[in-house]
């Protein structure tokens, strides 16, 4: 499909003439030098795309504590922890027009320890927020050659939540690489092969895990368990059993196995990305004592 959007028809997408969301495609253009995919996108509901470009225009090209090639290298490693090839690509080329070091765009290991400090709250943050803790901030702001100051720190978060929630709109809305994108580095969201297209094992194989007959396996074993614990426990419903079998059969598809992970990245996303196994993992589950939370003003 043509447009900037692999589920959004082109004739949908705000063109000129349509006045308001021109007017605020041009607004977004002078800000960036360019109208991206996302703003293009975002046109067909302009308030939305108003608000989102202030925010934008504010983490990235305002006054603050952080230089702009780190708050675009920041970006580049939150996009890299949802594999969203989509924004890394783009902040790439970000990061290289305001003056970073290309040395840096190797890997993450390339990059200054004060960023490299930056991961183990960013992998948190993605997947596992309730399990950050005061230790976690203390050990960033702890005086020292890396260490963080207070105000940058808050601006390095904010860009990482930022960066994450854009990645699901970038998936979410099919967005597809710029023309001026290297396509080999670029990763759509994962999507259903068409009929034209027929599946290969590979492809089957692919993003988030085991292959099909696998799966099949995990989801019988694991039942197997269920009903055999149902045979120990006194008063278990069957409305509660179906309950915990949607929870393992949600959580199968969540959890992509290691063995299978690492593959199917995408080069430019494998550069920043470290223990790539780390992934979601339900809050509480019956029986388990829920993790202590880390409640903030």
């Amino acid at each position: 499909a043509r447009g900037p959007s692999t589920f959004i028809p082109l004739g949908e997408i705000p063109q000129e003439g349509g006045e308001r969301s021109l007017h605020q495609l041009l607004g977004a253009f002078v800000s960036a030098g360019r109208v991206d995919h996302v703003a293009m996108v975002m046109g067909l509901h302009p308030q939305y795309l108003s608000s989102f470009w202030k925010t934008q225009y504010l983490l990235l090209r305002m006054d603050g504590p952080l230089p702009y090639h780190k708050r675009h290298y920041i970006a580049i490693m939150a996009a890299a922890r949802h594999r969203c090839s989509y924004l890394v690509g783009l902040h790439m080329g970000e990061f290289l027009q305001v003056g970073g070091n290309p040395v840096w765009l190797q890997g993450l290991h390339c990059a200054p320890k004060k960023l490299r400090n930056l991961n183990e709250i960013n992998k948190l943050l993605a997947h596992r927020p309730w399990l950050i803790t005061k230790e976690h901030i203390e050990a960033l702001l702890k005086p020292g050659e890396d260490s963080w100051s207070l105000a940058e720190l808050v601006q390095a978060l904010v860009l990482l939540t930022h960066y994450h929630s854009l990645a699901s709109f970038v998936f979410g809305c099919g967005i597809k690489p710029e023309e001026d994108q290297d396509v080999e580095n670029s990763c759509w969201a994962p999507s259903p092969h068409s009929d034209s297209s027929p599946a290969s094992d590979d492809t089957m194989r692919g993003y988030g895990g085991t292959d099909a007959m696998q799966e099949l396996e995990m989801l019988m074993e694991r039942m197997k368990l269920l009903q055999e614990n149902q045979l120990e426990e006194a008063g278990v419903t069957q409305e509660e059993m179906a309950t915990r079998f949607e929870l393992e059969k949600t959580e199968s598809l969540l959890a992509p196995s290691s063995d299978t992970l690492d593959p199917s990245l995408q080069s430019n996303i494998r550069l920043f990305l470290e223990d790539p196994e780390f992934g979601y993992k339900d809050f509480t589950r019956r029986g388990e004592q829920a993790p202590p939370t880390f409640r903030a003003q």
